[in-house]
């Protein structure tokens, strides 16, 4: 489902995701309100999420949108939020609420496209340069998690989780500790499971709130 205030944005993305053979708009809508509203009817697998929208923002529809499963689905659906950056302040927030992750407004059809099939097979899109600086500028506002969450954690697994925070893959993170992409994969479950976290992105959040992970800077940045 595609979520924007903007009639020709929702045409653009829906005509972008429809030439696709393994992929399919079942709804478009104009607001949040109108989005957790048809989500309830057509059970989307992923919701392409605007942030700022009269009415009720994205933000909002996020943390609703996420917090039930819907019926006959049996599961709450992935939300993607798509962001211009540099004015929306929520994206923090919306990952926070629950999103699994966000791609800029201006991204190339072929990222928009990626980003739909990660988010849909359960996994999180974290785009590293804009994670880094997102993270940076909020992390300092948010409420300090207790340090105590990492006691939980073997020191393989914090090790991961460090990894994970950096923007890593799975299949980065196996090279770089001599591991099969498997056992990378059973230390990433089980992480999220004793932090209490929903996937990827929320673990680069908590990571970055407790200091195991700090943005690296460029001169260009």
């Amino acid at each position: 489902m595609v979520v924007d205030d903007q009639a020709v944005v929702r045409a653009g993305f829906a005509a972008i995701v429809d030439a696709e053979p393994d992929l399919h708009v079942v709804a478009e809508a104009q607001d949040g309100a109108q989005a957790v509203r048809l989500a309830r009817e057509v059970c989307p697998d992923v919701v392409l999420m605007d942030i700022r929208m009269p009415g009720m923002d994205g933000l909002t529809a996020t943390r609703l949108l996420t917090a039930e499963p819907t019926e006959p689905a049996g599961a709450a659906p992935r939300v993607l939020v798509l962001t211009t950056f540099d004015q929306d302040a929520y994206v923090h927030d919306a990952l926070r609420a629950g999103a699994s992750g966000f791609l800029l407004k201006d991204a190339l059809p072929e990222e928009l496209l990626a980003g739909i099939r990660v988010v849909a097979s359960g996994e999180a899109m974290l785009a590293p340069t804009v994670t880094r600086r997102l993270i940076d500028a909020f992390a300092d506002t948010a409420p300090a998690p207790d340090p105590e969450l990492l006691t939980s954690l073997t020191p393989r697994e914090r090790e991961v989780l460090t990894l994970v925070a950096a923007g890593h893959t799975n299949a980065e993170i196996a090279g770089a500790l001599g591991v099969t992409t498997g056992t990378v994969k059973s230390h990433v479950n089980a992480l999220l499971g004793k932090l209490g976290l929903r996937d990827r992105v929320q673990a680069t959040i908590l990571a970055y709130d407790l200091g195991l992970a700090r943005p690296r800077r460029t001169h260009r940045e």
